[in-house]
């Protein structure tokens, strides 16, 4: 299917409230675009601003006639800004986009052709995340032809793609216009179970995704569990519409359970919240895992989430605080063993493992099985590890310090046992090693001028962390070797740990220490 000659070939859809500043970053994106200005559109929908972003939108109309403004009575949410816009939209295809976002300087050319060449309904492309996540693994590579049965769809539920405008009318959907939660899962999901193709391009970043520092977050201030919930429930209602109970819908399932329910349950989430409203959420999350999942759902996840379900599921307040306690410090050690360059090409030998403050997360090893050590009782079924073991790996991840692009490297790892006397017999950990190769001729598809950083990426029993690696690359031209490698600099403390280590020197001299 091709655009007719008179239409654009994307249209732009964007609501805005009260944006100021922050909107001009997307609007340079929007102006450097690749794609001619013919054929395309960005429609902005003002939300009712009271301030002075419908002037400016008006005033940027004026200058570009592909750039065009609606306004329209605040209507407080997203939605109606969105279903107003795909209705003034007259693009072959249309992208949602945030106000405070922006997009790659080729994102709307590439995506556009991408989507012709596979004949996609819908079409994601790769996010990059400043402040925020977005879903890494779906991102290893392009997917032409990806589905909810062969790829991790399910992790990129926000609604910033691709849509075919034909197939939007076509089915009929839209956001829903009230004020409500996880209105983008609704619209998403929907659009998945219904497309007939879906592709995603990873080889170039095509939308940058930003948590504002001044932007409020979803916290117990902000979310009342019951209606959370309710909201969580209407949209599991249409998965079960359109599958039957099985694996597929298992899976499906699970990615709320994981996301929604299990992740603010644990570790530091879980104890920075007031203790009323994290009861009430573990009650909420009780009640769905309950009514609503098969066992296949809990069945599928790394042990740490299953034994977070099971104590959700079981209202076993005491016993999340316990678990959560613990949880808080993990974290992934890693070191870098040695490194080595010829020519374009960087290799990187790494070392990783978990550990729970200064003692590593243990397993107990006993004639081929294996069982994760948790502070909590729970049944053996849920803390056996030994099918997982072949999922573990540890990844390493080069991001690009300019504009936020991450590139998961060629890898070949390998996982050990080690034993922990102290922790008694039988009792292991696992040792991750890794080695990496960056051949920054074809890194990130060349582009690869700036500052590169690595990270090492440890997935283990249902954690995947994060740790910097002290290196830093440096290349000065696009392709070009690694003009230098040098260690990370280390993260200055902040200005109250500097006066604090200063009196305590101050005080040492004084004791004569």
């Amino acid at each position: 299917m091709t655009a007719s000659t008179n239409a654009p070939k994307v249209s732009v859809v964007v609501p805005a409230y009260n944006s100021g500043p922050h909107i001009e970053r997307l609007i340079a994106s929007l102006l450097r675009q690749s794609l001619p200005p013919g054929e395309f559109e960005a429609v902005f929908v003002d939300d009712g601003s009271t301030d002075s972003t419908g002037a400016r939108l008006d005033e940027l109309a004026a200058e570009h006639p592909h750039i065009r403004v609606v306004h329209i009575e605040n209507s407080g949410w997203p939605s109606r800004p969105r279903n107003v816009g795909v209705a003034n939209a007259r693009g072959e295809y249309v992208f949602f986009s945030d106000d405070d976002d922006w997009f790659g300087d080729e994102a709307l050319e590439r995506l556009y052709a991408y989507a012709v060449e596979n004949d996609a309904d819908i079409v994601i492309g790769k996010m990059a995340g400043h402040g925020r996540s977005v879903p890494r693994e779906l991102f290893r590579r392009d997917r032409p032809d990806a589905t909810l049965d062969n790829a991790p769809l399910i992790d990129s539920l926000t609604a910033h793609k691709l849509f075919r405008r034909s197939f939007l009318d076509g089915h009929e959907i839209r956001f829903v216009e009230e004020k409500r939660r996880l209105e983008d899962h609704l619209f998403v999901v929907r659009a998945f179970l219904l497309s007939k193709r879906t592709s995603v391009l990873s080889n170039y970043v095509c939308y940058h995704h930003i948590r504002r520092q001044d932007a409020g977050n979803v916290t117990a201030q902000g979310l009342d569990p019951a209606g959370y919930y309710a909201n969580l429930r209407d949209v599991l209602d249409v998965v079960d519409a359109h599958t039957e109970p099985g694996p597929l819908r298992d899976r499906l399932h699970r990615r709320w359970l994981r996301n929604e329910m299990v992740s603010r349950l644990r570790g530091k989430r879980f104890l920075g919240e007031p203790a009323d409203w994290v009861e009430q959420v573990a009650l909420e999350c009780g009640k769905i895992i309950r009514e609503r999942f098969a066992p296949g759902v809990a069945a599928g996840l790394p042990p740490l989430q299953r034994a977070i379900t099971a104590l959700a599921a079981a209202d076993d307040l005491a016993g999340l605080r316990e678990l959560a306690e613990w949880e808080a410090g993990v974290r992934v050690r890693a070191r870098v063993d040695g490194h080595r360059v010829d020519g374009t090409v960087l290799t990187v030998d790494v070392t990783a493992h978990l550990a729970s403050g200064d003692q590593p997360v243990t397993l107990a090893a006993s004639d081929g099985r294996y069982e994760i050590v948790l502070p909590v009782d729970l049944a053996p079924e849920i803390l056996d590890v030994t099918a997982r073991r072949a999922m573990n790996r540890l990844d390493v991840v080069a991001r690009r310090k300019e504009g936020g692009e991450e590139c998961f490297l060629p890898v070949e790892f390998r996982v050990e046992d080690e034993p922990v006397p102290d922790a008694g017999p039988g009792r292991v950990h696992l040792v991750h090693h890794a080695t990496a190769t960056v051949d920054f001729a074809t890194l990130n598809g060349g582009r690869t001028e700036g500052t590169w950083l690595l990270k090492a990426r440890l997935t283990e029993n249902g954690w995947t962390e994060d740790t910097r690696l002290p290196l830093t690359f440096r290349c000065a031209a696009d392709g070009a070797p690694p003009a230098r490698v040098v260690p990370a600099a280390k993260k200055k403390p902040a200005l109250h740990q500097r006066v604090r280590n200063r009196l305590r020197r101050v005080a040492r001299r004084l004791l004569g220490r």
